[in-house]
């Protein structure tokens, strides 16, 4: 069902600092920041020839990333991002298994512009998953 590894997101404190880390340091191909305000988070992505990185920080004072990064306070990976096909057999599938998606259990369209859901840590050996449609 799961396809290709899509990315992997880390919480930062500090968007910039990160991005400049990743360019600077690694000389990582570093995207422009781009808000998600339905997700509320601002990203940065780093394209790397086998997957990307997903660089995010909160965006505003709701978001769901300032809780872990309350926990985390210099940040860490937060999700891993999972390609499948059809993302509604996929929720259907992975419900009808016992796994857990979060929110409405509606798709919410993601940072690439196709629909993403996310599934529960608890389910999945303590690591959120987000399942975005290829």
């Amino acid at each position: 069902m799961i396809g290709r590894l899509n990315h992997v997101a880390i919480a930062v404190p500090d968007l910039a600092a990160a991005a400049a880390q990743y360019r600077d340091t690694l000389g990582a191909d570093v995207g422009p920041a781009q808000d998600e305000p339905d997700h509320g988070v601002t990203v940065v992505f780093i394209t790397l020839p086998n997957t990307k990185i997903e660089l995010l920080t909160p965006l505003g004072t709701n978001s769901p990333i300032t809780a872990f990064l309350e926990k985390n306070p210099s940040g860490g990976i937060h999700h891993l991002c999972y390609e499948v096909t059809d993302i509604l057999a996929a929720r259907d599938h992975l419900r009808g298994l016992g796994a857990r998606v979060l929110g409405s259990g509606e798709p919410k369209i993601g940072a690439h512009g196709k629909p993403v859901l996310f599934l529960h840590p608890k389910d999945f050996t303590g690591t959120l998953l987000e399942l975005e449609q290829a």
